[in-house]
């Protein structure tokens, strides 16, 4: 169960009479509701309340089947209308039968700015249980000749909202210790107050209508911005009774219970948090051990990944011998020296064995991403058209690494400038300005012939690499560390080719970063499952 569902379960025990044993010593609930009607009767005779036009009055008959017997109308069965069955001490009573106040809702008020008068709004009755006289205005006094003295609130008042898409039916208590403030309180317009007798446990009460509070909550009448629990709904309500000293027995064992629930349900939501925190984190986990070369075993026979870096160095070299890309000014290389690592920029030699994050194979190496990158290019600038040649595709194009193909929009671009800026399968793109910044996409396919925009940056870089290995790198903890070293805050956060390009990324050889994804894909097949 969860914590409500058991709270649920103990309040509906408690109104049927399974929580508590009953005593065959307790006075029992018929002669309590006699003494209950005789206070009645006294009140009216002072005047204090009204005669209830109709009252009710249930009984068994000698075929214990309940009856009702309204005003001067005969009685008939209600057997069918009593929600569930109670102990023979218990008797059955409509709610106005056991209050010593007319059950209605408060007037409507007028403010002010200063006095000595709260009015108690819907909202002083708070969602998550209890009352908070913080949220009460204060009443403006001229009102005052118009609230007679049982409208004032007093200790153990039964509050029910009446008003109001998502507050309507909800029950509160009131007592004179919420009063922090130690004014008079009076209810407004959207709050219905129950109060009992020195007869009746008020707690009792109160325990017995939260349980009838999700059926509150749909009695509601009117528009559905509208809706109104009227004072006659709740009047109706049945309400079992047990013997008095059997409701202190049953408010007794509520509230020993409740604490316990109380402690459940931090541990419950606690849980629920660790259960939904838990796939993200369980990613995160796999990434970092598949970039640390933790998640599939290392393979003598795999060419290292030092060869793999020579070749794509000769590579880039004939590239740029071909005129095909540029020479970059700091082309880095990354070696191993005395268990120290040092890096290597234009003929000057570093140590940079402080900036390496942790330690990797021997069949691995590290290196910046700049020395694997054939380009790093920044997307194209252009309007957006509904119709052209070319399509361009922006950061709100990717969703769920999907690119929405049918929303991308076309753009007029020179024709000398398409090739610079073409997509093509196995690019990677990645944001670099506002809330999405770093956030990466895999090329997969290219249904037709496309650019990308400006607040894109493509990556393109050697065939002798897994894609797919480099997009995973983009989803680790260590490629958004490095995001975030190099991300300028202002009021958009902004990351530039630069920091891409400075970024240390750990190489394993090519056939073991094929198994890395193969195993990274079935893993995060459980993350979804979870």
């Amino acid at each position: 169960m969860t914590a409500q569902q058991l709270k649920n379960s103990i309040l509906q025990m408690a109104v049927q009479g399974k929580l508590v044993p009953q005593n065959p010593d307790d006075e029992p609930a018929s002669v309590l509701l006699e003494r209950i009607r005789e206070e009645k009767e006294k009140l009216i005779k002072e005047e204090k309340i009204k005669k209830e036009k109709n009252l009710s009055y249930i009984f068994k008959g000698d075929d214990k089947i309940h009856y009702e017997k309204v005003g001067k109308n005969p009685p008939v069965s209600i057997e069918d209308e009593l929600p569930f069955e109670i102990p023979e001490s218990w008797e059955w009573v409509r709610l106005k039968e056991i209050t010593c106040k007319e059950i209605k809702r408060g007037k409507s008020p007028k403010y002010s700015n200063k006095g000595n008068i709260l009015v108690f709004a819907q909202k002083c009755n708070v969602k998550s249980g209890g009352i908070n006289l913080s949220l009460a205005k204060l009443l403006d006094e001229n009102m005052l000749s118009k609230y007679p003295n049982d409208e004032f609130m007093e200790d153990f008042d039964i509050i029910v909202n009446s008003t109001g898409t998502g507050t309507l039916g909800r029950i509160g208590i009131f007592r004179n210790s919420d009063n922090f403030l130690n004014k008079k309180i009076v209810p407004d317009s959207h709050v219905t107050i129950v109060r009992t007798g020195v007869n009746f446990s008020s707690e009792f009460l109160y325990y017995c209508m939260k349980y009838y509070q999700p059926i509150l909550e749909e009695k509601g009448e009117g528009s559905t911005n509208q809706k109104e629990l009227k004072p006659k709904t709740i009047k109706d309500l049945y309400i079992p009774v047990p013997p008095l000293k059997e409701q202190q027995r049953i408010v007794g064992k509520i509230e020993a219970l409740f604490p316990y629930i109380e402690k459940y349900e931090q541990s419950e939501t606690q849980l629920t948090k660790l259960n939904s925190n838990f796939p993200d984190k369980l990613k995160k986990s796999i990434l970092q051990q598949a970039v640390q070369g933790k998640l599939v075993p290392q393979e003598p026979s795999d060419e290292p990944a030092s060869v793999l870096l020579e070749r794509i160095r000769a590579e880039k070299q004939q590239l740029i011998k071909d005129k095909k890309i540029k020479k970059d000014k700091n082309e880095s290389v990354i070696f191993k020296r005395d268990n120290k690592y040092y890096e290597l920029i234009n003929g000057v030699e570093r140590c940079i064995d402080g900036e390496i994050p942790f330690d990797i194979p021997d069949s691995w190496e590290w290196c910046r991403w700049g020395s694997i990158a054939e380009s790093i290019q920044y997307g194209y600038n252009s309007p957006a058209l509904d119709n052209g040649a070319i399509k361009m595709v922006r950061i709100s194009d990717i969703q769920n690494n999907q690119v929405l193909w049918n929303n991308v929009p076309y753009c007029n671009i020179n024709k000398n400038d398409i090739d610079t800026y073409l997509l093509k399968k196995n690019d990677i793109l990645f944001a670099r300005t506002g809330g999405t910044v770093g956030k990466s996409y895999l090329v997969k396919d290219v249904p037709c012939k496309a650019i990308y925009a400006g607040y894109l940056i493509r990556t393109r870089y050697s065939v002798n690499l897994c894609p797919k290995y480099l997009k995973r790198f983009m989803e680790s903890s260590l490629y958004w560390i490095q995001l975030k070293n190099g991300t300028t805050t202002t009021a958009q956060p902004n990351c530039n080719g630069k920091t891409l390009a400075n970024m240390l990324i750990p190489i394993p050889p090519f056939a073991e970063q094929q198994r890395i994804v193969g195993k990274i894909e079935d893993l995060l097949k459980y993350c979804e499952m979870l």
